[in-house]
């Protein structure tokens, strides 16, 4: 039996047109409403992966199943203090971020930063922003910003 797959070109050009859509309505508030991009692909994959509550685990983990899964060529992170920054290398997404610039966009979204946003906010229950998406070459350069812990009630 055969398998079914979607060229990648098909599907980025969708993820595009729909990012495009939606910043077209939104503009900078589209980064607000596109967070939990991922999460089904999250759960699936992911969660039951993460087998500690350290920071550095629940991101490495990630990273690894960027690369096992053909996501990203390479994922990469540092932490200092409350800021975390993530290099992803080859992201088989990184043609829709790059057409966003060259309409005029800034990229706001990013499937693999949403999963390690994902994956801290489930473990730790801690919030976690996406506060820049900058490309260089076939990297994406992410920084996110880790907050405090939220109250319990």
């Amino acid at each position: 039996m055969k398998k079914n797959t979607i060229p990648q070109d098909y599907a980025n050009n969708l993820i595009y047109d729909l990012q495009k859509a939606f910043w077209d309505e939104r503009g900078k508030g589209a980064r607000f409403r596109t967070t939990t991009v991922g999460r089904e692909y999250f759960l699936e994959k992911c969660l039951d992966l993460i087998q500690s509550s350290d920071v550095d685990h629940i991101i490495q983990t990630i990273c690894e199943v960027i690369q096992d899964e053909n996501i990203a060529v390479s994922a990469s992170f540092s932490i200092d203090d409350r800021l975390l920054q993530i290099q992803v290398e080859g992201c088989i997404h990184l043609q829709v971020e790059k057409k966003l610039i060259e309409h005029g966009v800034e990229p706001f979204t990013c499937v693999p930063a949403n999963l390690i946003v994902l994956a801290i906010e489930e473990k730790l229950d801690r919030p976690v922003e996406l506060a820049e998406v900058k490309i260089e070459d076939a990297v994406c350069n992410i920084q996110l910003v880790l907050f405090d812990e939220r109250p319990s009630l």
